[in-house]
């Protein structure tokens, strides 16, 4: 059971509080509500510059990694196409330092040539470096926009073209900061051996005069249904052939997910699961097969991908997975096998949630999604689905007419 206490400043920051005596460590997480999906078209990959431009100096501070270190802390951030997460650990006693440093890039970034000039070369370095040059490395650069033709989950958090970050200029980068960085567009999760009043205190005292700035309102082009069966090969020097096949689903917080979420386990997770014994160890048609969820909260994906074994043709290895996939709606899955597939997860989430810095960024992300009081009930929703949502799931959405395939055919 986590347990938190929030409250919110005028500017309409939100912050909760999460206690853990046990730790001489404390935990500061911001989550703005800006993701890749909040980006102009034509000027994709800002969400994931800011991640990198956040760390250049921010108004009042030049550099923000020396003072966190010289502290005793760490910091990193991460972006998807949902939101962006910056987060500070630190001994429990230097947390103001950790408040003084994110308050102060809240307010306003440095802005120089020379940070945007920097951080744009190491976004770029990065583009070609994870998406360009390594093997399967583009693989969502083409699935994306094969599955998504409306939505903007149809560009990656590195963004559609590396000339958008090349010809990112300092008025494009101000007007992104200004609209999505405000006190009013971000949640903080401050966690550890802490007293409620004193971390109160302590945050008005660094947050309190960051003015509101006008709320950004998020107005996105809805995806229509899938009804047609979507595929596209490519060829790349990759080490063999492989698939990838996404299917809609729904968003983050429904019922649904957490139905495909243990599908996906039982389909991919672990040398017992499905896809293992059958497609790998029996058939011998795959090297690596794996699924599992995407967790977008607009509109999620079922993904399942493997690696063929040489040899293999393509249609032989989608054939054996769609033999796999409709099993699950023609035989009703075996309730010892259910159990298995829900223990499994029970026992990984339990041990996910020891570490202080998972359970302040859960509070943080639920309550983004607007289901804070949801934190503590995740492994409900997960015994609670049958036999009979997993075949309904399988029955609805794991079918052709809502797939998108990519082929990468190795040169």
């Amino acid at each position: 059971m986590i347990e938190f206490e929030k409250f919110e400043l005028d500017n309409g920051l939100k912050v909760i509080f999460h206690q853990d005596l046990t730790t001489p460590m404390a935990v500061v997480d911001i989550v703005y509500n800006v993701g890749a999906r909040d980006e102009n078209e034509n000027r994709t990959g800002f969400a994931h510059l800011f991640e990198h431009l956040m760390f250049g100096g921010s108004k009042n501070i030049e550099n923000f990694d020396a003072p966190l270190q010289m502290a005793g802390g760490e910091c990193n951030a991460f972006t998807n196409n949902d939101i962006t997460n910056y987060y500070d650990i630190l001994p429990a006693q230097n947390l103001e330092t950790a408040l003084w440093l994110e308050s102060d890039r809240m307010l306003e970034l440095a802005f120089t040539p020379k940070s945007l000039e920097v951080q744009r070369n190491v976004v770029i370095e990065e583009f070609k470096q994870r998406y360009l040059n390594q093997p399967y490395g583009d693989v969502w650069l083409e699935l994306r926009p094969l599955i998504y033709q409306q939505h903007p989950y149809k560009w990656a958090t590195i963004g559609k073209n590396i000339d958008h970050i090349a010809d990112a200029t300092m008025e494009d980068v101000k007007s992104f900061f200004f609209k999505h960085y405000s006190p009013s567009n971000a949640t903080m999760v401050i966690g550890g051996n802490l007293d409620f009043d004193e971390v109160k205190e302590l945050v008005i005292k660094w947050f309190g005069d960051i003015p509101a700035r006008e709320k950004y309102e998020r107005k996105l082009s809805a995806e229509p249904a899938q009804n047609e069966k979507r595929e596209k090969t490519i060829v790349r020097d990759v080490p063999s052939d492989a698939i990838y096949m996404a299917f809609r689903m729904a968003e983050r917080t429904s019922p649904d997910f957490y139905v495909g979420d243990l599908v996906s386990d039982l389909l991919g997770r672990g040398k017992s699961s499905r896809f293992f014994q059958e497609l790998i160890t029996e058939k011998k048609l795959f090297t690596q097969a794996s699924a599992y969820v995407s967790g977008g909260w607009e509109d999620g994906l079922f993904i399942v991908s493997g690696q063929l074994t040489s040899g293999v043709s393509f249609s032989e290895a989608e054939e054996a997975i769609w033999l796999e996939l409709n099993k699950l709606h023609l035989n009703p899955i075996d309730e010892r096998e259910l159990t298995k597939v829900k223990n499994k997860f029970k026992t990984s989430k339990v041990f996910s949630e020891q570490p202080l810095m998972n359970r302040v960024m859960n509070i943080a992300l639920f309550d983004m999604m607007g289901k804070l009081d949801e934190v503590n009930n995740e492994l409900q929703k997960y015994d609670a689905v049958t036999s009979e949502n997993i075949k309904n799931f399988a029955k609805y959405l794991l079918i052709p007419e809502n797939s998108s395939t990519l082929k990468i055919k190795a040169k």
